[in-house]
C-alpha cells in the first residue's frame, strides 16, 4: 500500500526531471508526473488540463477546481498522484495556494491540505556548471530533449548551431545555483526532510533510482525492473569543450 497520497519533484531544469518523469509514468503504478504548474498563469494551467472556463464560480472555487483537476490527472488512475515544480515558477504556485487555502498557514501544510500525505523529492545536480552549460547549449540549438532511438522528442526553436558564450553560462551558473539554494531555505524552513535524488546516480543507475524511489513511496520496486530510460542524453563534445573553456578563466 501506497505510504503517500501525492510526491512533488522539486528540481530545476536540465536535473534530470523529464527522464525520471517519464520512467515514473512508465511503470503504471506512480501515477503520472508533469509540471502541471509550470507557468506563471492560472488560465495556462487550466488551458494544460483542458478546463473549460467558469466565470460563475469565485476565484477560490476556480481554484479548488483547477488543483482537483491537476490532482486527477496527476494520479491517472493510481493511489499516488504526481507533480514536477520548477523553482522558476514556485512563488507563484504558493501564492495560488494561499488564495485557495488561506487557513493553513504555511505552503507545505496548504500542499499536504489539497494533495494530502506528501513526499517531497529534491532532484538535484551537484555539477552545476555541467548544468548550466547544457541548458546554454538547449536554449541556444532549440533542442531541449531526444528520444532514446534518437528522433527528437521537445523541440522549442528552428535548429541553430551553438556557440561558446561565457556570459550566457555564467547567468545560468549563478541562476541555477540560486535555485537550489532556495529548494534547500524552503525545505529548512518548512521542517521538509526531502528525498533527495542526484542526477549523477539518475544517469549511471536509472532503473535504481526509480526502484528506490517506488519504494520510500510504498509501491513495488519491481515495476522499475521492465522500464527502460525513454530519453537519451544529449551531452557530447560540444558539452565537455564549454566546460573546459569556461574553467580557463
Amino acid at each position: 500500500m501506497a505510504r503517500y497520497h501525492s510526491y512533488f519533484i522539486c528540481t530545476s531544469p536540465r536535473s534530470g526531471s523529464t527522464l525520471l518523469c517519464k520512467m515514473l509514468a512508465e511503470a503504471g503504478i506512480a501515477g503520472r508526473p508533469r509540471s502541471y504548474f509550470h507557468d506563471a498563469s492560472r488560465s495556462d494551467w487550466a488551458d494544460g488540463m483542458n478546463l473549460v472556463a467558469a466565470p460563475e464560480l469565485t476565484e477560490q472555487e476556480q481554484l479548488a477546481r483547477v488543483f482537483a483537476t491537476a490532482r486527477t490527472l496527476a494520479r491517472n488512475g493510481n493511489a499516488v498522484a504526481g507533480f514536477r515544480l520548477q523553482r522558476h515558477s514556485f512563488d507563484y504556485f504558493a501564492e495560488q495556494l494561499a488564495l485557495c487555502c488561506p487557513e493553513p498557514q504555511d505552503t507545505a501544510e496548504r500542499i499536504r491540505h489539497l494533495f494530502g500525505r506528501t513526499l517531497f523529492v529534491h532532484l538535484t545536480r551537484q555539477d552545476k556548471l555541467a548544468q548550466s552549460v547544457s541548458y546554454v547549449k538547449a536554449e541556444q540549438s532549440g533542442l531541449w530533449h531526444r528520444h532514446a532511438d534518437g528522433r527528437e522528442l521537445e523541440r522549442l526553436a528552428p535548429p541553430a548551431p551553438p556557440r561558446f558564450d561565457r556570459a550566457a553560462i555564467a547567468q545560468q551558473l549563478e541562476r541555477l545555483t540560486g535555485y537550489d539554494r532556495a529548494w534547500l531555505d524552503w525545505f529548512r524552513a518548512a521542517m521538509i526532510q526531502p528525498y533527495v535524488i542526484g542526477y549523477d546516480n539518475l544517469s549511471a543507475a536509472p532503473q535504481e533510482v526509480l526502484g528506490g524511489l517506488l519504494a520510500e513511496l510504498g509501491l513495488d520496486p519491481g515495476a522499475a525492473q521492465t522500464v527502460q530510460p525513454p530519453v537519451a542524453r544529449l551531452s557530447d563534445d560540444i558539452n565537455r569543450d564549454w566546460i573546459a573553456r569556461f574553467k580557463q578563466y
